[in-house]
């Protein structure tokens, strides 16, 4: 199953995801074979490590993201992924509206899969306060953990489109 995360720069929720379920997934759920990646809808950050207080919250909660890079999404993410999992419904109609019509990735929301987050949002920390960054990561680790279940229990996904 190959997994990505989309945010709008790539720099804060996107990336977080991408660290949060890369952790979990390796101590709960070793048996399932994942490829992790993030991405943004937008070009500004290109190349960029994540935002500087996303490093330094993911680093005190023990993930590990300083190594990631800021990329935009391509059309070929739509075939070359599974699932592309949006931070909230902005991002995923950019994502709809980018698919090709030969698209093979499921594109929906990431909190669909935290219960009771179906259909919400993972906000934005950029501009808000610390507190703002630990409250990605708690939603990214709910998520995180309701997208495994899905994955170890159902066997495939059962997902609502947009």
């Amino acid at each position: 199953m190959r997994i990505l995360f989309v945010c709008l720069g790539n720099i804060c929720r996107s990336p977080t995801a991408e660290g949060v379920l890369r952790r979990i997934a390796a101590e709960e759920a070793p048996e399932l074979r994942l490829t992790i990646d993030s991405a943004g809808t937008a070009d500004y950050h290109v190349g960029a490590p994540p935002d500087r207080r996303s490093r330094a919250h993911a680093t005190r909660r023990g993930y590990s993201i300083d190594s990631l890079r800021a990329r935009q999404v391509s059309i070929a993410d739509f075939r070359s992924f599974d699932l592309i999992l949006a931070m909230d419904r902005d991002n995923l109609r950019d994502l709809q509206a980018l698919a090709p019509r030969d698209a093979t990735a499921r594109v929906c929301l990431f909190m669909d899969f935290a219960p009771g987050g179906e259909g919400h949002p993972v906000p934005d920390p950029y501009y808000g306060e610390a507190a703002d960054f630990d409250k990605v990561i708690d939603l990214t680790e709910a998520a995180a953990r309701g997208l495994l279940a899905s994955l170890r229990g159902r066997g495939r996904l059962v997902l609502r489109d947009g």
